[in-house]
């Protein structure tokens, strides 16, 4: 699974060919989310901080993770994205 990005202890990455809708994945610590590309609805559990965080950087950076989503359906490699400040 290709990091696209990591800030603050947490990890985002997106699977080749992966299943519909848009997401990527998030890690920090035990935890782990997705997130929906274009909706933000999540699965799984994250700290509150840490979530929102993940929410800030997502939205900032919708575009480009779109264009890295549209790339791993190719099976191609996502491009990194830079971190949250």
């Amino acid at each position: 699974m290709p990091v696209i990005s990591r800030f603050l202890g947490i990890i985002i990455s997106m699977y080749l060919n992966d299943h519909m809708p848009p997401h990527f994945h998030a890690k920090y610590g035990e935890y782990e989310i997705t997130v929906c590309i274009e909706t933000g609805v999540i699965e799984g559990k994250f700290p509150k901080r840490a979530l929102r965080l993940v929410l800030e950087w997502s939205e900032k950076h919708q575009d480009k993770l779109l264009a890295n989503w549209e790339l791993c359906r190719k099976k191609e490699m996502p491009k990194s994205i830079e971190p949250l400040e």
